[in-house]
């Protein structure tokens, strides 16, 4: 089973859309029972909130299932836990690596590391905009999954 964490600042809007998007694509393509995937935070400022209502509309409009849960901080312990730890953009990345201390086994990326592209995800919270959000999410998780598949 490949383990994989999605971390944005505040896990409410970039990391639970990447999330259930994860979750609906390994759904569609039958390899659900393969992945565990969850979402956290870097931040503490949103601990116990839902999803942001603009990233739940986006969700809705592109028919991804997502069910409520609450925002968490990642922890150290998560670094043993997930086999990928995938942050939206370099700050994500350099909190993350606060929290772990050290990358050993080469288990942080950003994202868009898995396009042909890379770069930052742009965070909907401050633009207000999910759509390109939305897109470049959508993009990653296909790399993800191509990799994890030996594609």
């Amino acid at each position: 089973m490949t383990r994989i964490l999605f971390v944005c600042h505040g896990n409410i809007c970039r990391s639970p859309m990447a999330e259930f998007i994860m979750k609906e694509k390994v759904r569609k393509l039958g390899l659900a029972e393969d992945f565990y995937i969850e979402s956290a935070a870097t931040s503490t400022e949103e601990i116990g909130n839902d999803i942001h209502y603009g990233a739940k509309t986006k969700l809705r409009r592109e028919n991804i299932p997502f069910s409520r849960r609450g925002a968490r901080q990642m922890s150290r312990g998560d670094y043993a836990r997930f086999d990928y730890i995938i942050g939206m953009d370099s700050y994500n990345i350099r909190n993350i690596l606060r929290i772990i201390g050290s990358d050993p086994e080469k288990k942080v990326y950003k994202l868009l590391d898995f396009t042909s592209r890379g770069g930052d995800i742009a965070d909907p919270w401050y633009t207000g905009n999910f759509e390109p959000t939305y897109r470049d999410i959508n993009e990653g998780c296909d790399g993800v999954i191509e990799r994890v598949r030996g594609r």
